[in-house]
C-alpha cells in the first residue's frame, strides 16, 4: 500500500467516509485516498468557520457531501449542499468552498488535461 493514500492503487480495498474523527477546531483536513494517473480521491473534513478561497482546476470535479452540510460557490452563487449532495464542476470552473458548521466531503478529480500547462 502506498504510503501517500490510504488506499493502493494496486489492490481492492475499503476505506470507511463516515464517523472518523472530526477536523480539530480552526482546521481543514484532508486525506488522499487514491491516487492514479487517471483518478484522484480525496476526503475533506472542515472546522465551521474555515473554507477554501475562490480557485479553479485544471481537472474536472465531482465533490460529494458526506456529513453534515457545507456553502459552495459556484455558477457565480453561494449554495448550501447537504448530506448526499453531488456538485459536477467542468474544468476550468471557479469555485470556493466554506463551512458555517463542520462538514466532510469527498472529492474527486479526473485526469489531467492533455497539453501544455501554465505554471505561475
Amino acid at each position: 500500500m502506498s504510503s501517500s493514500t490510504l488506499l493502493s492503487p494496486d489492490a481492492a480495498a475499503v476505506v470507511s467516509l463516515t464517523g472518523a474523527a472530526p477536523a480539530e477546531a480552526a482546521s481543514v483536513v484532508s486525506h488522499t485516498l487514491l491516487k492514479t494517473p487517471e483518478l484522484r480521491v480525496i476526503s475533506f473534513r472542515f472546522a465551521a468557520g474555515q473554507e477554501l478561497t475562490a480557485h479553479t482546476n485544471r481537472r474536472r470535479a465531482l465533490v460529494q457531501v458526506i456529513e453534515g452540510a457545507g456553502e459552495f460557490f459556484f455558477n457565480g452563487t453561494w449554495q448550501t449542499l447537504a448530506t448526499g449532495a453531488l456538485l459536477h464542476l467542468p474544468p476550468n470552473h471557479p469555485h470556493a468552498v466554506r463551512a458555517t458548521e463542520p462538514f466532510a466531503m469527498l472529492l474527486t478529480l479526473g485526469a489531467e488535461p492533455a497539453g501544455p500547462s501554465f505554471q505561475p
